[in-house]
């Protein structure tokens, strides 16, 4: 297996896992073009965000996606790990690990100083995989506003 940057080539495999994912978040559903043209725009703008995938032969049995911004409370660059996914029949095989720990090494070298991710809160076992990998529940609570429903 070898984790790799994606490209446009990858899209319809990365809104395949997409799909996947959005089956057990209860705030997401798949739309694979809106997925699609997301997607596209992140891989062809790397000052936006970077996609890693797993890879092994020419299948792609995961991925992870990290956005950028700027903190200011940290002073620096910072990273949103954005959606993290492993096939459903290659999972508990340690991908998801390695992809995990590929993207906070990519962050580190890309000099962020952290890294924000949001866990469904009824999806105990991703929120017991992020802890075991050191992340840990914030006191900052998210809010949501859904600019689209407001606009008409």
């Amino acid at each position: 297996m070898v984790i790799t940057q994606a490209v446009l080539a990858d899209i319809p495999d990365l809104v395949k896992l997409l799909g996947w994912l959005f089956e057990q978040e209860c705030e997401f559903e798949s739309k694979p073009d809106l997925q699609g043209r997301s997607l596209k725009k992140i891989i062809l703008n790397p000052a936006i965000g970077i996609i890693y995938i797993a890879k092994k032969s020419d299948r792609i049995l995961g991925m992870v996606s990290l956005l950028f911004t700027e903190s200011t409370a940290l002073g620096s660059r910072v990273s949103l790990l954005e959606d993290m996914v492993v096939t459903p029949n290659d999972r508990s095989q340690g991908i998801g690990s390695k992809l995990l720990k590929h993207a906070i090494e990519e962050s580190n070298r890309l000099g962020c100083k952290r890294i924000t991710l949001l866990a469904d809160l009824e999806n105990h076992q991703a929120r017991r995989f992020y802890q075991k990998h050191g992340f840990h529940k914030s006191a900052m609570v998210p809010y949501r506003f859904i600019i689209e429903s407001v606009i008409k």
